[in-house]
């Protein structure tokens, strides 16, 4: 590493970009985690207005509440992830510092144990990043779910208003 000093350099910009990577991360999820919220407050406080909770809009807006519910933890479990993540990559950064400082002075009883700290930082980090994007799809996966389903009953009440207002044609 003496050869080239530029090594040293990519080990700590390495984490610090995915550090940054996480970041951005952390903001959209906490985006998308107070959107979810907001649309569980709608749908609970509909659902709290509502005279019968047998009629078909309420179900649809009690399930869209469940689903809701379960977009909101995955989400709340993403962050969490990305925190880690975060806490990590940064971890990784600081102690490649520490072991880039301590290599040239020979402080080899220093050196091992900052390179194996770091490498399994980095592991953390990239295996958090991994598991938080896993969970960012699984709650996507709701979302869509949610929208496919509105659509269809729109749809459904769209062509069952098609039909009876053509139905006095057919007469003619």
């Amino acid at each position: 590493m003496e050869q080239n000093p530029f090594a040293v350099l990519s080990l700590i910009v390495a984490p610090a970009i995915l550090t940054n990577a996480s970041s951005v991360l952390i903001m959209s999820t906490s985006n998308r985690l107070a959107r979810g919220a907001d649309r569980a407050r709608e749908l609970s406080r509909q659902l709290e207005e509502t005279a019968s909770l047998n009629s078909m809009e309420a179900q649809r807006r009690l399930r869209e509440l469940s689903a809701s519910e379960q977009r909101t933890l995955l989400l709340l479990r993403a962050l969490r992830s990305f925190y880690v993540a975060l806490g990590a990559f940064a971890l990784a950064a600081f102690v490649s510092l520490l072991g880039a400082v301590a290599a040239p002075l020979q402080m080899l009883a220093v050196v091992l144990p900052l390179e194996l700290a770091g490498v399994l930082a980095g592991m953390v980090a990239v295996a958090a990043l991994v598991y938080g994007s896993m969970l960012l799809l699984r709650e996507t996966r709701i979302a869509v779910q949610v929208i496919t389903e509105r659509a269809a009953t729109i749809r459904e009440r769209f062509g069952a208003a098609i039909i009876s207002s053509r139905e006095p044609d057919k007469f003619l």
